[in-house]
């Protein structure tokens, strides 16, 4: 039997795309998240938290091949650190890590503790792989859907997004984790660059809503590195191929599809 193939956020929106393509791979998964989960069809579910270092070891004891899927608003640089030293010690050969494209160009503390993530996992002694992915479509649509609850929408002005499907970047994951480590990899972006403003026009659009705007400026040196695209994919990037409009109509779709239903239903 093969061996067990670890994931860390598994059950995230990344997670949800990359165990099912493993398994359909015919490799065993063995998720890793601080409240487990229901096992079966080849997947384990193991409980273990990567920012206390508990239960690390045994968690991962018994697996080749790691993808660090998980992370948050903060904490990411501690968590890997700890994922790094428990994956050492169990003999781990092959580490592929997940990151945001421009983590090593934009002044943010969120973006530091991005890049020292991939710190960790470089400075590892471990075979490694590092892909930095742009903002996956469903995020792009939160900050969106959280903007338009405002009764004014605030815009910031220069700020750009390459928008790229959650299951793209799971399929180029998935490809580099069954492969040999590669080093840091060609970012992934999605196939168009928006504007906020043009993002936020097409959700309110889709949503049937309207919402006055004011334009606002970025501060300080986060600021003049998103004016300068410093978030962007890299020139060679790998660009995916749903676009954000696409996501956009299905989105519109499902929930129109689901008010109809409940419609029927009353």
């Amino acid at each position: 039997m093969a061996t067990p193939i670890l994931v860390t956020g598994g059950t995230g929106t990344l997670g949800r795309h990359v165990v099912p393509l493993l398994r359909a791979a015919g490799h065993p998964v063995r998720v890793l998240s601080r409240r487990g989960g229901r096992t079966g069809d080849g997947v384990t579910h193991v409980t273990a938290d990567l920012l206390t270092d508990a239960d690390l070891v045994p968690a991962i004891r018994g697996v080749d091949t790691v993808l660090h899927l998980a992370g948050g608003a903060k904490g990411d640089d501690r968590a890997a650190g700890n994922l790094v030293r428990a994956a050492r010690r169990a003999g781990v050969t092959h580490l592929v890590h997940v990151s945001v494209v421009g983590a090593d160009r934009v002044p943010l503390a969120w973006m530091r503790s991005k890049l020292d993530a991939e710190r960790a996992v470089v400075d590892s002694g471990l075979p490694w792989t590092v892909l930095r992915a742009a903002q996956f479509h469903d995020l792009v649509l939160t900050m969106l859907a959280t903007m338009a609850r405002l009764p004014v929408v605030p815009v910031p002005g220069g700020l750009r997004l390459q928008p790229v499907d959650a299951g793209e970047v799971a399929a180029r994951l998935v490809e580099l984790a069954l492969g040999a480590p590669a080093g840091l990899t060609p970012d992934l972006a999605g196939p168009g660059t928006h504007g906020v403003d043009e993002l936020l026009t097409g959700y309110l659009t889709a949503t049937g809503r309207r919402r006055p705007r004011v334009p606002v400026r970025i501060p300080g040196r986060a600021g003049r590195a998103y004016r300068e695209g410093a978030n962007l994919a890299r020139p060679g990037a790998t660009v995916g191929v749903r676009t954000w409009d696409d996501f956009l109509a299905r989105r519109a779709q499902r929930a129109g599809a689901r008010r109809g239903d409940g419609a029927r239903r009353n």
